[in-house]
Order: C-alpha cells, then sequence, then structure tokens
C-alpha cells in the first residue's frame, strides 16, 4: 500500500499537504504557510445539528483545528471578526460531470445495425465499460468551478456519464489556487451505473430497458464466474468491474419505478445501491423507502405550463399538471419517511440555477436542517468521507461557506467560499447592500426601480406606472451603473452614482438621452429584507396536490381492499358446466368465491342488488401490449433472457380502460421482432398498484416465439441479422434448442459451466417447466414449429394470431396446441390473405382450446363484442362464445385453476354488466378482481367531474405564476407510446 500512494503522489493523486512537500523548488523560495486563520464571533455550524454561538472557526494548512466557543488563538494567527455573520460547510454534489470529457454521440449509422462489440479483450457488450477511469478524463475548468462555488459548493464528485456500466468517478475540490495534486481527493471514489446505453458506441444490444436488465444480470454473473477463475481468456473490462466491487456503487435511475428496478439488481447481487433519483419518488414512497438505499436527489422541478391560451391546456395532462404541482415536496416527503438523501446540481442547466430551486423545495416543507445535511453530512457518508469533508470538526478539510446569516433565506448573502483553507470571494463583505426598492424622477416623471438579485450580481426592474422598461444594472467595487429605455426604446437614460455607507439612497450622474448631463437620486423606499419578509407574511399558502394510485387521472386516494360483496339475483354466466344461472346470488368473502345459490344470506357482506344485471368472471387477454415501457428487444435474433416484469408500466392508462371494458388478467406478450423472444408477464390489472402488484404470484412460465414476415425482417429496410428467410428461422431454433440441450445436459451431470440466463430459460422450455406462446399466420410455418418442438420433446402451448390456423386445426389438437386468434381481422398484410372469419369457430369444433385475443389497445376494451362475433362467424352458442374470452384464455395460461369462470373457491374476479354481456349496448358497470373493486361506473362519472375541478384549480395556480412574472413552459402534449407486435 506505501507504494501504491507513493505512487498516486507522484501522479499527483495523493494527500493534497503531503504528495510534493519533498519536492526541491527551483522556481522561486520554497515557503510553508504554517500560520492559522481564526474567524471569531461567529454562528458555527459545525454540523447541521451542532451549532455554536459566538464561535471561532480556526484552520491551518488547509484543515480545521478547532470550532469551538472557547478556543486558543495562537499567536501566528491572522484573526477575522465575523460579528453577526454564519459559517457553514461548503456543499457536496455527489452526481457531478464537472471538468471530465464526455462521450461524444456516434455518427449516425443510417438502418446499418451493429451486432458484435467492437473491442477486443473487453465484455462482449460495448455498453459495458466498467474499466473507465474518470481520472484519465479530467480536466480542472475553474470557470466551472466558480459558478459551483458561488452556489456554495465545495467538492463534487464527477464521472464519465455514459453507458451502462460507466467505471469510477473522481473526487474533486473546488480549490481555484491548487493543482490536481491537491484538488483531487480521490481518484476512484466510487463505481457508476445507468439503465442507458452508451451514446458513444453503436452495438445494437441492449435496445430497451428490459434488454438493459437483462445484461447487468449477466453481467454480474458473469463477473462472478470470471472472479472464481474460470475463464480462459482477461476480460479487462470484468476485472475492472470485480476490483471496483469495494467502492461506493452509485446508480442512475431517474425515475420512481426505475429506482425500484435498480434496487432489485443489486439486492439479486448482494448490492446496496445508492440511487439517482427521479423527482417523483413521493409518488411511491413505502416501495422508495423498502429499498433501503440513500437516494441523490435532483431539484430539476419543471416550470409551469403557458395555459393562457385556452386552446393549448387540453394539450397538457392532468399527470404532468399534477407533477409541476408536486414535485417541489419531493424532498420534504422522503426527509418525513426517514430516507437519507443528498441534493445535486444534475439536470440543471447551470449551477446557478440550484439556489433557487432548493429555496422552492425549502417552500415546500424541507427544513433547513435537512436541507443542510442533504449537503454535507450525507453526501460525505455517501462517499465514505465523513471525517474529511461535510463538516467543520476538528482534522476536517477546511471548506466553508461565510454567509450574512441563515443560509436558505432568499435575503442571506454569500460572502465566501473556502475551499481547502483557500477563500474565494463571492460577494464582497465591504459592498453595501443596495437591494431594494426606489422612487426616481427623471424630467418631472416618476419611475418604480426594484432592485434583487444577488449583491454581487443584481437584477433591476423599472416600471413607468405599470410599463416594464428596458434596464439594465451593474454593481462593482461599489460603483453602480444603471440604465432604462423609455418611448419604445428611442431614448435611453444612463445614470452612475458611487454608493456610499452613510446613505440608503442612489445618487450620481444623468447622462439624458441627448447626451446632456444632470444628476439624478433614486430614494429608497423598502429594503430588499423588508420586502422579503413582507413576501413571506403575504405569500398564500402552497396548495399541493394528494397523491393518488396511480398519481395520474382516475387513480384512488388509497389503495382500495377487498370488501365481502353478496351480489343477488343475478343473471350468472358461469363459463362452467353449470351454464348460465337465472336469478342466483354470488358471495364473495376475503377475494376469493365462497358460494352460489339461491337466496344467500349475506352474514355482514355489503349487499348489490343485481336483479336484471349479468355477472360474469373477469376477461382475459391471452395477447397484449399495453402497460409495457418496451415490446421488442431486438438487438439479437434471440432475448429469450428479456423479461417482460422488468418493463410493466402500472400507470399506463390502458389498464383503467380495459377494466372498464371488464378485462381483468392479460398476458403482457413480448413482440416478434426476433424468432425467439422475451419472457411473458401475466397480470391481473389492480389500478394503484405498483408493477410487482400487477404480476400474478406463482405465475405460470411463459415465453413469446415468433414467426412470419417480421422475424425475418422483410419489413425492417436494410437490417442484416440472421434469419433472413423462413428456412433460417427454422435452423435458428434447431441451433438454440440444441445449444440449450447441452448446457441443460452439462448442468444436470454436475460439470462446471458458465450461467447463461438465455440458455436456462431454452432448457426450462426443453423440460416442460416453460410454456411457449408463438406468434404465427402461416400453415406451413406453424406445421415447422411443431415438428421443432417434437424433435425436442416438448409441446407448443399456444399458437396466437394463427389465422391459418383452420387448415391445421386436426394436427394442432394431435400435437396438444391452443390457439389464441382475432375474430374477424384479414387482409391487412400478405401473409394474413387466406385468413377467415370462421377460423376461431372451426378450431374449437375440432378441438383446439381456442381464445380471442387483442393484440391491441382499442379492441382490449371490447373483448366482449369480439367474442359475440364467433355466433356470427361459426354458429357458436353464446356460452361457447364467451368462454372464449374467459375460461379458455385461462386455460391457455394455466390459470384456469385460479380464473377464468364463477366457480367456488376461484378468485373473485367479476364483473357486474348492466345486460347480456355479449351485447354492444351492455356496459361493466364493476370490475372487480380478487374482492377488490377496481372500476365502478358510477365512481368514474364522479371523477370525471372532479379530474375537471382540478385541472381548472391547476390552470388557476399556473396563471397566477405567469402573472407573477415566474417563468414558464409552452404546453406540450405528454402521450405514452402504445405497442403493437412490432414496435421498436
Amino acid at each position: 500500500m506505501k507504494k501504491l500512494f507513493f505512487a498516486l503522489c507522484l501522479l499527483g493523486y495523493g494527500s493534497f499537504l503531503t504528495a510534493q512537500d519533498y519536492f526541491p523548488e527551483n522556481a522561486g523560495v520554497k515557503v510553508n504557510n504554517n500560520n492559522y486563520t481564526a474567524f471569531t464571533n461567529a454562528k458555527i455550524f459545525v454540523t447541521p445539528t451542532q451549532v455554536i454561538e459566538k464561535g471561532t472557526l480556526l484552520i491551518q494548512h488547509g484543515k480545521v483545528v478547532s470550532a469551538s466557543s472557547s478556543v486558543s488563538i495562537p499567536k501566528n494567527a491572522v484573526v477575522i471578526d465575523l460579528d453577526g455573520k454564519s459559517i457553514y460547510p461548503s456543499f457536496i454534489d455527489v452526481y457531478s460531470k464537472f471538468g471530465v470529457e464526455q462521450a461524444k454521440k456516434k455518427p449516425g449509422r443510417g438502418r446499418s445495425a451493429q451486432y458484435e462489440p467492437s473491442r477486443e479483450g473487453y465484455y462482449w457488450n460495448d455498453h459495458i465499460m466498467p474499466e473507465n477511469k474518470a481520472i484519465e478524463k479530467f480536466t480542472y475548468d475553474d470557470k466551472e468551478a466558480k459558478v459551483l462555488r458561488e452556489a456554495g459548493f465545495g467538492v463534487v464528485n464527477s464521472h464519465i456519464q455514459d453507458g451502462i456500466a460507466r467505471g469510477t468517478g473522481v473526487l474533486i475540490a473546488l480549490n481555484g489556487n491548487g493543482t490536481n495534486a491537491n484538488r483531487i481527493l480521490d481518484d476512484r471514489s466510487a463505481q457508476y451505473f445507468s439503465l442507458t446505453r452508451s451514446i458513444a458506441k453503436g452495438q445494437s444490444y441492449p435496445g430497451s430497458l428490459m434488454g438493459t436488465l437483462a445484461l447487468l444480470r449477466q453481467m454480474y454473473s458473469d463477473a462472478d464466474w470470471y472472479a472464481k477463475g474460470n475463464a480462459s481468456t482477461t476480460d479487462l473490462s470484468l476485472e475492472a468491474l470485480n476490483e471496483n466491487k469495494s467502492l461506493v456503487q452509485i446508480f442512475e435511475a431517474e425515475d420512481k419505478s426505475h429506482d425500484l428496478r435498480a434496487d432489485k439488481i443489486g439486492d439479486a447481487n448482494g448490492i446496496q445501491y445508492t440511487i439517482l433519483g427521479g423527482g417523483n419518488e413521493f409518488e411511491r414512497i413505502e416501495e422508495i423507502k423498502a429499498t433501503n438505499a440513500k437516494y441523490i436527489l435532483p431539484l430539476n422541478f419543471p416550470d409551469a405550463y403557458d395555459v393562457s391560451n385556452p386552446y393549448a391546456v387540453g394539450y397538457v395532462s392532468l399527470q404532468d399538471m399534477r407533477y409541476w404541482n408536486q414535485a417541489p415536496s419531493n424532498p420534504k416527503v422522503l426527509a418525513e419517511n426517514g430516507i437519507q438523501f443528498s441534493l445535486t446540481t444534475h439536470d440543471l442547466k447551470s449551477a446557478a440555477n440550484f439556489k433557487e430551486k432548493l429555496m422552492k423545495a425549502i417552500e415546500y416543507g424541507l427544513s433547513s436542517t435537512k436541507a443542510l445535511e442533504a449537503l454535507t453530512t450525507v453526501p460525505a457518508q455517501i462517499l465514505g468521507k465523513s471525517n474529511e469533508i461535510g463538516s467543520l470538526k476538528t482534522g476536517a478539510i477546511a471548506n466553508f461557506l461565510i454567509t450574512s446569516g441563515d443560509v436558505f433565506d432568499k435575503s442571506t448573502t454569500l460572502y465566501e467560499n473556502w475551499v481547502q483553507g483557500t477563500k474565494s470571494v463571492v460577494n464582497a463583505m465591504d459592498s453595501k447592500d443596495i437591494r431594494g426598492d426606489y422612487n426616481l424622477t427623471v424630467q418631472g416623471k416618476s419611475y418604480d426601480v426594484s432592485i434583487t438579485g444577488e449583491i454581487s450580481k443584481p437584477k433591476i426592474e423599472v416600471k413607468q406606472d405599470t410599463t416594464k422598461l428596458t434596464s439594465k444594472i451593474t454593481y462593482d467595487d461599489n460603483w453602480v451603473t444603471m440604465s432604462f429605455a423609455t418611448d419604445k426604446g428611442e431614448k435611453t437614460f444612463r445614470m452612475i452614482g458611487a454608493v456610499t455607507k452613510t446613505s440608503d439612497n442612489l445618487t450620481g450622474r444623468l447622462v439624458l438621452p441627448d447626451g446632456t448631463e444632470s444628476q439624478f437620486t433614486a430614494t429608497k423606499s423598502k429594503s430588499f429584507t423588508e420586502k422579503e419578509a413582507e413576501k413571506g407574511k403575504t405569500a398564500e399558502a402552497i396548495k399541493v396536490m394528494p397523491v393518488t394510485f396511480p398519481n395520474v387521472g382516475y387513480g384512488f386516494a388509497s389503495k382500495p381492499k377487498a370488501q365481502n360483496t353478496l351480489f343477488k339475483n343475478a343473471t350468472v354466466w358461469t363459463s362452467e358446466d353449470a351454464g348460465v344461472l337465472e336469478n342466483t346470488d354470488v358471495l364473495v368473502k376475503n377475494g376469493k368465491i365462497v358460494k352460489i345459490g339461491k337466496d344467500l344470506s349475506a352474514g355482514g357482506a355489503t349487499v348489490i342488488d343485481a336483479t336484471g344485471k349479468h355477472l360474469t368472471a373477469g376477461i382475459i387477454d391471452e395477447h397484449s401490449h399495453i402497460a409495457a415501457l418496451a415490446v421488442n428487444e431486438a438487438g439479437q435474433n434471440s432475448s429469450a433472457e428479456v423479461k417482460m416484469e422488468d418493463v410493466v408500466d402500472p400507470e399506463h392508462m390502458g389498464i383503467y380502460r380495459s377494466l372498464a371494458g371488464g378485462v381483468t388478467s392479460l398476458q403482457l406478450l413480448h413482440g416478434s421482432a426476433n424468432p425467439i423472444g422475451g419472457r411473458s408477464a401475466i397480470l391481473k390489472l389492480k389500478w394503484g398498484e405498483e408493477a410487482d402488484g400487477l404480476i400474478y404470484e406463482n405465475s405460470p412460465k411463459f415465453i413469446k416465439f415468433a414467426l412470419g414476415e417480421n422475424v425475418k425482417q422483410s419489413n425492417w429496410g436494410s437490417f442484416s441479422r440472421f434469419p433472413q428467410t423462413r428456412m433460417g428461422v427454422e435452423q435458428m431454433y434447431m441451433n438454440y434448442f440444441q445449444r440449450a440441450k447441452e448446457y441443460d445436459t452439462k448442468k444436470k451431470n454436475g460439470e462446471p459451466y458458465r450461467y447463461d440466463e438465455e440458455m436456462e430459460v431454452l432448457a426450462e422450455i426443453i423440460n416442460g417447466e416453460r410454456f411457449i406462446s408463438c406468434h404465427s399466420y402461416v400453415q406451413s410455418e406453424i406445421n415447422m414449429m411443431m415438428k421443432v418442438a417434437e424433435h425436442f420433446g416438448f409441446r407448443i402451448n399456444t399458437f396466437t394470431h394463427i389465422l391459418e390456423g383452420y387448415k391445421v386445426a386436426d394436427k394442432m389438437v394431435e400435437h396438444g396446441a391452443g390457439a389464441g386468434t382475432f375474430s374477424d381481422w384479414w387482409a391487412y398484410k400478405f401473409e394474413v390473405n387466406d385468413a377467415i372469419p370462421y377460423n376461431a369457430a372451426i378450431m374449437q369444433k375440432q378441438g383446439v382450446v381456442t381464445a380471442i385475443n387483442s393484440d391491441d389497445r382499442e379492441m382490449i376494451r371490447r373483448l366482449n363484442q369480439e367474442a359475440a362475433k364467433t355466433i356470427k362467424y361459426g354458429g357458436m352458442t353464446e356460452l361457447e362464445a364467451w368462454k372464449m374470452v374467459t375460461i379458455n384464455p385461462a386455460k391457455l395460461l394455466h390459470l384456469d385453476n385460479r380464473v377464468g369462470s364463477i366457480k367456488e373457491g376461484k378468485d373473485a374476479d367479476l364483473v357486474l354488466w348492466s345486460g347480456n354481456p355479449l351485447s354492444i349496448y351492455s356496459k361493466a358497470e364493476k370490475t372487480m378482481i380478487e374482492g377488490v373493486t377496481y372500476f365502478d361506473l358510477e365512481t368514474d362519472k364522479k371523477n370525471r367531474e372532479t379530474i375537471k375541478k382540478e385541472r381548472n384549480e391547476l390552470v388557476t395556480m399556473m396563471l397566477k405564476e405567469k402573472s407573477g412574472g415566474k417563468k414558464t413552459q409552452g404546453p406540450k402534449q405528454s402521450i405514452k407510446r402504445d405497442f403493437t407486435c412490432e414496435s421498436l
């Protein structure tokens, strides 16, 4: 370790006090400053909770010697009297790119794709770069450092913000008079990760969020395998990843749901990440707290939308309006829930905007103590540097701020920021504060002048009556220069004067528009401090809209709970052999159907009079793409390693709309970009739950396969990935399953093997542990797929779409495959030219378990009507038709023992219809999942009125923001993307 330290010192990375003490001085006289500096009579914040009134801070050699109310000041000390002023530890930013050269975007590649890595000797994926070192890309930028110092920062933690595994950071003291030898406090300060591909690398995989998460899982598995000495070649990326395991691990998530995804990756690998949040953690605070992570919070609160144009208001979603209103409360909510966090300038246009955003968070309830902790002690703890930075304890680096008062008060002036014992002046202490309101008379006309901003960087506003005039101001060395223009800018008045301590008024030389000179006097009517105090007294209480679950329109005020319910006198469609039962009661208790019959006793349950109404099992959609953040991982021809469960979007309005159509369960499928797609997510549409709460417990294992035009890329342009033909698709399946068989054999025989998540999934298929839903159209390919499966000893569970299924129904029965199909889609592309609307009925009559599915965000809302079409096209009975959207899809998903019919002991996933569920005139009045009502028609009507009222209230708030002179942004239409099989 001594040799390593010596080497680092030679490179300039060691202790800033001793690294070069022994170097000879050939450029002049060598001098060591051993003097002390004592700051007396100050209010000293040693830590946010340890405060000394009228104390003394003593520093020497850039470190704190003592901070106390009784300090013995050495004779060789420079004494600075700070009577009436305060001293705080300088701020720390844990997440920065200060001084570090950032990656440049790779030039466009047109439509050509890069499937292989561009490097040798490194990990197989270019987006994994843990070998990157920020220290090697670091150049001190004093211009940027000055902006940070003026915002109160003394230390920043910087890194290369590019890629999924990003390498190590560098911890830098913002000492403008130092050198890199003493500025660099740690050249390996943390290891960084994100969910974002490198902009500098062109490798196609991963092309989706689910691909990124799969890559991270495989990366950690490979790193463990490599660390155990199993590799026959050198991998510099995995070596770096393992070497950096002992460092702080920081993950850029930038969204509440991504926070949870990142934490899952960490938990699976025994890592507790520090997480860069997205500012919306307040929306899922219970789940965020359960991560037990420390957070880094951005303060990039959005500006109000300019809603002055009534036609533009409709472009802004309620969710976006709410976020504008609620986002500044995020730090407060985390603090109230005992979650430790630091604050960062990340994502702000400039660090100069930091104080304004921080003050907003404080206005929204963040306490000054918690704010100070988030900028000092907590970031120091995150970095493992509590003994060096973040406080003014003995031995700490002398990084501190000198202020006129409370550092978080709007009227407080930051005078100096000392970094490593070196002074940086922000506002001169002897500069008079000229901010405030003035009355100015020029050529017999009266003007109102308001000076705000920082003492040394004031801002001016000049008004004649209510007209705002173009104006400028500069203030330096107690000289003020002002100008304003009248008569539409044709006349300009210029003023310059010396500011004296004996008068609050501004006086001096006035240059008139014609060039003649005169004198001016601006009489002060109100000081800046008085103005701020008055604002505080007259300011309206900030109204923060309540958070709902989910925090979009039609969310719940609190998560709904199961209720014991008795449906009386309903027409009950059992989807069982019992058929349709007239005037029948159904009793629901503890989320289960406990009794079906006539004249049942409520036994304390809520009674619903269902006379004249129809009660059915909830509709199940075997093939859906709603409620997803991604649908295709097209970066490779097989993506068995990815999981749709990783990209469930619990806030997608398609969930609520589907509930309104009586849908309670669905299979969220990967798309059809590649022959072997990703693993499915089977969901219950529990509106208001987080993503994991939607996924079936003990869910059956499924995966999406695909055949036809999409997988061979016939409609993709100039992509050149194998396979390019239907013959190639077959050979790809044969190759992958043969490899999986060999992998599984090696594993079962106890031979050494590298864990491969993709092969693990394919082996599950061979072993009958995972089922296939296969996108298909043409009979020849359907036959081919069954033969491939039979060759390896398994069967295809479901052929989905399968519009030529009527041609091969007998072979499907023999194979044991089911079918999910459309009711009447045909001729929308070449390979469905032979489709007929009688397809579903023919397959059903041949003995194929057949379901009607949607594959469409609109059709899922009317699957009841889609089922009804089979009565017209094929002569199905009403009950047989209804089974195609209830018990049949339940059978295909291996969930028929839990859902899909009204039977005692099954989950109470029920829909109460206003009439016959197959009628286009019937509406779902109540949709229940496990005894919880997630959609109610009457409640929906009330919600519509509530939403209108809330939107109007938020619009009024935004109009006030604009009229008050605050920044606004143009209306933006925020629309979530809806996916199909082919979406990339």
